[in-house]
Formats: structure tokens, sequence, C-alpha cells
């Protein structure tokens, strides 16, 4: 085939496409797990601490934090989040604690959770919860060396 000035010229203009589709591959993942723009599909995650279980935050009472907006479902939980959110927030960014320790992201529930050493983690469900469970230790040890390199592809 003879290269032409217009062969040049097309693909000349199609290299920076070519170059954006093998990049996207590889695209940076969210620090934080977040539907719309929203933490962990809207609970309150100093609710967690405080009630023992996952309580729904308003839209009314927020804070953005790395990027994305926390919902309270109070003043006081707000004010508690603001002055120390890497107290309450979940680990690995809100993505699930199995999968990060298997190298990967994934999103997860407010139901699928757990407090281990005054910290938050969260899970994909109840059933992936329950694998994780299983071995807390090493799962927390794996996701811990594997974070935050997972959120580069």
């Amino acid at each position: 085939m003879k290269l032409t000035r217009r062969h040049l010229l097309l693909f000349a203009a199609a290299t920076p496409a070519i170059a954006l589709i093998g990049q996207s591959g590889n695209a940076a993942i969210a620090t934080v797990y977040a539907e719309d723009g929203i933490a962990v599909d809207g609970t309150d995650v100093v609710g967690y601490f405080t009630q023992g279980e996952p309580v729904p935050g308003s839209q009314d009472i927020t804070h953005d934090w790395m990027g994305v907006t926390w919902r309270f479902s109070s003043e006081e939980n707000r004010a508690a989040f603001a002055a120390a959110p890497e107290d309450y927030a979940p680990q690995y960014g809100g993505y699930c604690a199995w999968a990060v320790s298997e190298g990967y992201t994934a999103s997860t529930v407010p139901h699928a959770w757990k407090i281990v050493d005054g910290k938050l983690y969260l899970n994909y469900s109840r059933r992936i919860q329950r694998k994780w469970e299983r071995y807390i230790p090493a799962r927390i040890a794996a996701a811990n060396a594997n974070w935050p390199t997972v959120l580069h592809g």
C-alpha cells in the first residue's frame, strides 16, 4: 500500500483518539466510592459509631470532603465528622474491604459493615461480608498492602 499525504493526515488525526482509548483502561478510580457524588449511599457514617447501625443521612445536613458529599442525620454528627473525618470515614474510601484485599475495587452497601479496632469497613454485600469476617486480620493486612494502588487499575 502506498502512503499518501491523505493517509498520513488521517493517521495523525486518529492518533490522539487511539491514545485516549488506550489510556481509558488505566484511568484512576475515584479515591472515595460515591454514587452521584454522595458517599456511602447517603448513610451517616458517624451513626455506625454512635448508634451501632447504619442511619440515613439528611440531604439538608451535609459536609464535603475528599471530593464527595457526606450526609448526616444531625448537626452534631456533621460537626463530629468535620472535626475528624478520618475517624469516621470508611476504610479504603468506602470501597469493599474484601475486594480491596483481593486487589480490586467494588461498590458497597450500607448494611454490610463492621467496626474493627475503631475503624469502619464496608463490603459489597452481607454474603461477602461473612466471607471477609472469617479472616479479618489477614483481609485487613492484604487490603492495607493493596491500598491505594488498586485505584490505579
